[in-house]
C-alpha cells in the first residue's frame, strides 16, 4: 500500500469517489480529514452530498487551515483522505497565510506518517486562463503545489470521466 496517494482531475471527474473506495479497500477505519467549510448555502449542499457519498463508517476531522495537526492527531488511526488541496490553497491564501511556508511543513509532516494519506487535489491547469490576477496567481500556485506533491507522492492516479489512470 502506498504511503502518500495524490489523486487528481477535473471537477466532477469521480476523483474523490476514487480516493474513497481506494482508502476504504485498505481496510481499517478509514479517516476523512475535509478542507473545506460551509461558508454559504451552495457549500453547504456540497458538503452534505459528500458525506451522503461516502457514507457512514469514516472518522471525520474539519480543519480548513492547519492539515499538519489533523494529520498529526490522526496518524495511526487508520488510512486517511484529505479533500482537498485545493480548497486548503485557497483557505491559505485567503487567510493570506505564508503557502510556500505551509507547504514545506506540508512535506515534512507526510514524511513523517504512519499510516498512508490519500490527497485529492484538482487539476485546474487544463482549462481557460483566468480573467483575474488572483484566479491567475491561484491556477499558478495549484500547479507549483501540486507538482510539489506529486515528486513525493508514491502514487498518482489522474481521474478522467469516473475512470482512474495511473502516471505514477
Amino acid at each position: 500500500m502506498p504511503q502518500i496517494s495524490l489523486i487528481t482531475g477535473g471537477a466532477r471527474s469521480g476523483k474523490s469517489r476514487f480516493a474513497e473506495d481506494l482508502v476504504r479497500s485498505w481496510g481499517g477505519q478509514p479517516v476523512y480529514i475535509a478542507t473545506a467549510e460551509a461558508l454559504d448555502g451552495e457549500m453547504t449542499q456540497r458538503i452534505a452530498a459528500h458525506r451522503t457519498q461516502r457514507g457512514p463508517g469514516w472518522t471525520l476531522i474539519e480543519e480548513p487551515l492547519d492539515l499538519c495537526a489533523a494529520l498529526g492527531r490522526s496518524d495511526g488511526q487508520g488510512p486517511r483522505l484529505v479533500d482537498c488541496m485545493t480548497l486548503w490553497l485557497s483557505n491559505l491564501m485567503l487567510q493570506e497565510c505564508d503557502v510556500t511556508a505551509a507547504l514545506k511543513q506540508l512535506l515534512v509532516t507526510l514524511a513523517a506518517q504512519t499510516s498512508p494519506v490519500v490527497l485529492v487535489t484538482n487539476e485546474v491547469g487544463s482549462g481557460i486562463v483566468p480573467a483575474s490576477a488572483l484566479g491567475r496567481d491561484y491556477r499558478d500556485r495549484c500547479g507549483w503545489m501540486n507538482q510539489t506533491l506529486g515528486a513525493v507522492a508514491d502514487r498518482i492516479e489522474l481521474v478522467v470521466c469516473g475512470h482512474p489512470l495511473r502516471v505514477k
